[in-house]
């Protein structure tokens, strides 16, 4: 392959959603108050943003999570685990943040913020649901869903932390970068 055919765009995405899925290893998950202060939320909108093609937007973010998910899983359980219960709904919520980066026509820090905002609003929504069904403490019935929406705001106020921190610094230096690297801020699907 040519040097000419490489798109360093694209590259230049994955190595941002890459260094960023790692910091995910090195976050303080296990430590009870900080549990789920990670870039995931961020490494989505980043890659529905500013990956162009649509395959793309989706597979990177959502395979690379997928491997931090078993990597992480091993480190912590001392197994890989490929599949848990509500790994449906935690999936479809990153993917519903894939598409709401994808909705993001303009990169400016108000809509980056308000996104980071309506992403942790999706993942709360979207992956409680396979909590609350999976669950037998919850009643399968709307009051059910409300306990459980509930009982997970201290991990979704820190999902909300997590999200606005890391976009802030994804989308800010993706944007420094792009000043200094002018291929990076051509489109190229």
């Amino acid at each position: 392959m040519s040097i000419e055919k490489i798109n360093v765009r694209t590259w230049a995405i994955v190595a941002v959603i890459l260094v960023f899925a790692a910091l995910r290893g090195m976050s303080p998950e296990s430590f009870g108050s900080w549990a789920n202060f990670t870039p995931v939320g961020a490494i989505a909108l980043f890659g529905g943003v500013y990956l162009k093609s649509k395959w793309k937007a989706f597979l990177i973010p959502l395979a690379v999570l997928f491997a931090s998910d078993v990597i992480l899983n091993y480190a912590y359980f001392g197994e890989f685990t490929l599949y848990y219960e509500g790994i449906f709904w935690v999936y479809l919520s990153f993917a519903l943040i894939v598409l709401l980066g994808k909705a993001i026509k303009i990169v400016k820090p108000l809509p980056i913020l308000l996104s980071a905002f309506a992403a942790v609003l999706i993942h709360w929504v979207v992956a409680d649901i396979g909590v609350w069904l999976h669950n037998p403490v919850y009643e399968q019935n709307l009051s059910g869903f409300i306990h459980c929406l509930v009982l997970a705001i201290p991990f979704e106020k820190n999902f909300l932390g997590g999200t606005l921190l890391y976009s802030g610094v994804m989308f800010g230096g993706f944007e420094l970068l792009k000043s200094y690297v002018p291929k990076l801020a051509i489109a190229k699907p």
